[in-house]
């Protein structure tokens, strides 16, 4: 499982980790959107919950989570990406799978590098790919380079609002990352570098724990 605060690359690497080692990525926010497209009973609890504005039950979470580990996709092994997020799911998830089979890689970089990571992340507002622009004053300005649309900031990637963010995510996290520091599977990854250095520095992690 991937654990790391906003902007720290960890969907990123979830993806790149499982396309090496051919096992599927597990994104609790496509489970979700999932359980709403096919108007399942966890789809509609998750919608109605959503239309209020409320977060999703750890409950509803673990019960998704849980279904989703039953597929036979998942017997060679899984990457976990946005679950566990409280320290509620992180021990319903180790009546999931054995505890001491469940790899943590926890990626850690530093808030003011992440105020600045996120504040230069745009999206398109034509084809929706998000990407980075440079910190010049001329950055409102750019346009998309794959389509020529207008790129443009998310409203929480505001540098006040990602500062937030990350003190609700870090009152959250620190739980979990309490229950998962001292179990032999866990290690901490400097995030800041390149994504390319982090994801050899995940493998090596895996490699070493008999898990490639």
């Amino acid at each position: 499982m991937f654990i790391g605060p906003p902007g720290s690359g960890k969907g990123t690497q979830a993806v790149r980790v499982a396309g090496q080692l051919s096992i599927p990525h597990i994104s609790t926010g496509d489970l979700l959107r999932a359980a709403v497209k096919a108007e399942s009973l966890l789809g509609r609890a998750v919608a109605a919950t959503l239309a209020t504005g409320a977060l999703v039950s750890d409950q509803v979470m673990t019960d998704l989570v849980c279904d989703r580990l039953q597929a036979g996709d998942t017997a060679r092994g899984f990457i976990l990406d946005g679950f566990p997020r409280t320290g509620a799911q992180a021990r319903a998830l180790d009546t999931m799978r054995p505890p001491e089979t469940l790899l943590v890689i926890h990626i850690a970089v530093g808030d003011d590098a992440l105020v600045r990571r996120l504040s230069s992340r745009r999206v398109c507002d034509s084809c929706a790919i998000t990407q980075s622009v440079a910190p010049a004053e001329a950055a409102a300005h750019e346009m998309c380079p794959y389509c020529g649309g207008n790129l443009v900031r998310r409203p929480d990637d505001d540098p006040e609002t990602v500062r937030r963010r990350l003190v609700t995510y870090a009152s959250a996290a620190a739980p979990v990352l309490d229950l998962y520091r001292s179990r032999h599977g866990f290690i901490t990854i400097d995030g800041s570098r390149h994504a390319d250095a982090v994801t050899a520095d995940i493998l090596a992690f895996v490699k070493s724990c008999g898990r490639s």
